[in-house]
């Protein structure tokens, strides 16, 4: 398995899931305030949640492995990622990740590929949802 450090390396800028959680929240947050574009504001909560998942996943120890991308959480994306990670987190440092994804609720009808979509696709209940549950999962980083 790869180390974070080679991760560092792979990439052409330097990964802070913790940052980018915070950051994408409030920008979602702000489109979702202001109602100029719910669909929007729905696909950056999920990508929030997503980066916040990592920086929960970094903190209990999980470390990307570069040589399986494929079947690696880090490299996953909603809904598989909830799928991989049921599979693989345990310990003490998990278990707030593990209650928040094994919720059959969390972060459901949201898929990467909607970024391609009709905005018209994007339910605002779905919307509504995915903010509280983003907003909750990123309050969790650290914890």
């Amino acid at each position: 398995m790869a180390n974070f450090n080679s991760l560092l390396a792979y990439m052409a800028y330097i990964p802070d899931m913790a940052s980018a959680a915070r950051r994408h929240l409030l920008a979602a947050n702000i489109l979702y305030s202001e109602k100029t574009r719910i669909d929007v504001a729905g696909y950056l909560y999920g990508i929030a949640a997503e980066c916040a998942i990592k920086a929960m996943m970094l903190d209990a120890g999980i470390r990307p492995n570069l040589e399986n991308r494929k079947a690696d959480p880090f490299f996953a994306h909603f809904p598989d990622l909830r799928t991989m990670l049921k599979d693989t987190l345990q310990g003490r440092k998990s278990a707030t990740l593990r209650l928040k994804i094994e919720n059959d609720n969390f972060f459901s009808q949201w898929d990467i590929e909607m970024r391609y979509c009709k905005s018209s696709d994007i339910k605002d209940s779905w919307v509504e949802t995915w903010k509280e549950q983003a907003n909750d999962i990123v309050s969790c980083i650290g914890t």
